[in-house]
């Protein structure tokens, strides 16, 4: 039952690690800046007394096996239990997740974390034989399942899941020999992250300033943002360079891990590698490729950018060592907790009345746990798995910009769980990646928008616009250059054509050489940077990274439609007092796993197909570039 025990992992959305700037005894924090789990359990022998209970029901789940295609009542009581258990074991779990992160540390809370995974792990076990049994059901009986149990309807998507994908599940024998293998296709990830975390030689550079550094990732990441610009190129080259001593065995293990990707594929029937991992959320080909297609068709807005930053750096040429530089002086923008909420409620009004006072209530109720303290985990997360209590927020604020653009983007994770959890019932509930991060950057482009328009400076408004158009280039253009690359490895594999670090380093400098106009005199490419793709440890996750190119454009497109509406509202061009874009968005926002994400997002108002998501968010993105313009001028 794949789709239930995805279900934890999939609303539970952590950001980027920052350093906890500030470390105070936890019990020394107000205790208005602390979650409260005492909304999940009273007490540890409440937590202990349900997770004997939920024990006590793991082995009614095989009540019914062997006979689930008997009758629709075995299939009906036997998914009823499933989840009736499942959705128990994440309220335990999510109490158990909290107290553990909180403090680290702690060896007590630990185990509990422990005992929750060692039931889950049970649960999983108990329920293996559900699939299997469901696709021996003949398609016929099943659809007069559906009309003599009409309960059924609530796990028509769950089963609707397992029989879309009965020509790629194997005989049980097959699947036995194939789940065998994944104990060793995680190997070529694992080598390459202790090559590269731990046993790779690492270069030394001396800086201008005489201090010697060695360029680990942690390293490189710090000083290919120093404001030096020689100190910046030197780093650079030292660091890729050192990645090509070792790219021809990097890029074995790399193709290694491809072949893996490529033979699952094949034993499974699928076409390719990419129609493989996409179909897990029932997600066409063609929006991976159509995101590629449109991405190299927005070149010219990219350039554009690199052409302004050039501008603002006061150079010359612009070169790729140059990209990571900032282009204004940080500004030191201070927010305490409470200016944070104040500025995300006043950022977020037209999202509607609901979405306001949920957000005071998560404020005033003590969903988030706001300050780093010592043994706390570091960085943020939403995680909104306990069904029938509300989602919960993990911070580390350090009274900064970052810090309420952070809180911002989870508690956009937050209102999808929430109101996917009141709309939806439980076997629903949950909703796919591909979607999660719309909910998070919408709220990130809005807050964005009235920051700009409030703040006091013009020194301030071109540090936010900066930064955002910054994430961009990342998130955006970066990221669809890192999904070429990897489609085009796959292509050689599946095409039966040799794949070497020799082979990887070519293909990827002419992508990127493509992307930054380097022909074309935008940003100059050093030869060094074909080594690039040797330090991404993304290319081992398998068709990943495409998502987070396609959230940001689809959650743009959505703010770019709620703002155009909300403008001709006020000036009186639409006969209507509602905001009909920020209805249609909401269609996600409620929509759980109703639907698969795709239909969700049509239904939206956006068709990830089409180009209007890509063209309207290039407009977005010309549009910053225009207030930067105009605010240089003065």
């Amino acid at each position: 039952m794949k789709r239930i025990f995805v279900y934890s992992l999939q609303i539970v959305f952590i950001l980027s690690l920052f350093v906890n700037a500030q470390n105070v005894e936890r019990d020394k924090i107000d205790e208005k800046y602390k979650w409260n789990v005492k909304d999940l359990y009273q007490s540890l022998e409440d937590w202990r007394s349900a997770k004997a209970e939920i024990e006590s029901r793991v082995d009614n789940i095989q009540k019914y096996k062997g006979k689930l295609g008997e009758s629709s009542k075995n299939l009906l009581l036997t998914y009823e239990t499933l989840y009736d258990i499942a959705k128990d074991y994440y309220r335990i779990s999510s109490y158990a997740g909290k107290l553990k992160d909180q403090d680290l540390g702690n060896s007590k809370n630990e185990s509990l974390a422990q005992e929750a995974s060692s039931l889950g792990t049970k649960i999983s076990e108990a329920s293996s034989f559900i699939d299997p049994e469901v696709l021996k059901i003949d398609p016929k009986k099943l659809e007069n399942f559906f009309k003599e149990q009409p309960n059924l309807a609530k796990y028509k998507m769950a089963i609707d899941d397992v029989v879309r994908l009965k020509d790629h599940t194997l005989s049980e024998e097959e699947e036995k020999i194939l789940a065998s293998f994944g104990l060793t296709s995680g190997t070529p990830y694992n080598v390459y992250s202790m090559f590269s975390n731990a046993e790779m030689p690492r270069a030394e550079v001396k800086l201008s300033n005489g201090e010697v550094v060695k360029l680990t990732s942690a390293g490189y990441a710090k000083f290919r943002q120093t404001k030096n610009r020689a100190d910046r190129a030197k780093v650079f080259e030292e660091f890729f360079n050192n990645y090509g001593k070792y790219s021809k065995t990097i890029g074995v293990n790399l193709a290694g891990h491809v072949k893996n990707d490529f033979v699952y594929a094949k034993n499974r029937n699928y076409e390719s590698s990419l129609e493989a991992a996409l179909n897990s959320n029932n997600i066409p080909t063609t929006v991976y490729t159509n995101l590629i297609d449109q991405i190299n068709k927005a070149l010219p807005t990219l350039h554009r950018f690199l052409n302004l930053k050039k501008k603002m750096l006061g150079y010359d040429t612009l070169h790729y060592y140059d990209l990571y530089a900032s282009a204004v002086e940080k500004v030191d923008m201070k927010f305490s907790v409470e200016e944070g909420q104040e500025a995300i409620l006043n950022a977020l009004p037209v999202l509607g009345d609901e979405y306001i006072n949920v957000l005071k209530e998560a404020f005033n109720n003590r969903w988030i746990d706001y300050y780093p303290n010592p043994g706390k985990r570091s960085g943020a997360y939403s995680s909104g798995s306990a069904y029938d209590v509300h989602p919960y927020i993990l911070m580390n604020w350090t009274d900064d910009f970052n810090s309420v653009s952070t809180l911002a983007h989870e508690l956009g994770h937050t209102m999808h769980s929430y109101l996917s959890n009141k709309n939806q019932e439980f076997p629903n509930a949950n909703y796919s990646i591909f979607v999660a991060e719309i909910a998070s950057t919408l709220n990130e482009n809005l807050l964005l928008d009235y920051l700009v328009k409030n703040v006091d400076s013009d020194e301030e408004k071109l540090y936010l616009l900066s930064s955002y158009l910054e994430n961009l280039r990342q998130t955006l253009f970066r990221q669809v250059s890192f999904a070429e690359f990897e489609w085009e490895i796959h292509k050689k594999i599946e095409n039966h054509e040799p794949l070497n670090g020799e082979i990887m380093s070519n293909l990827y400098y002419d992508i990127v050489k493509r992307y930054y106009g380097h022909d074309k005199g935008i940003c100059v490419v050093d030869p060094y940077i074909e080594y690039e793709w040797a330090y991404i440890p993304h290319f081992y996750y398998n068709y990943y990274v495409y998502q987070y190119s396609t959230s940001i454009i689809y959650s743009t497109a959505f703010a770019q439609k709620i703002q155009d509406t909300e403008l001709q509202l006020i000036e009186g061009e639409l006969a209507v007092a509602k905001n009909s874009a920020v209805d249609d968005y909401f269609k996600i926002l409620t929509g759980g796993s109703s639907k698969y994400p795709i239909d969700l997002i049509k239904d939206a108002g956006v068709d990830p197909t089409a180009q209007e998501p890509f063209d309207l968010a290039m407009k977005r993105m010309n549009n910053v570039m225009d207030q930067i313009e105009e605010i240089l001028e003065k």
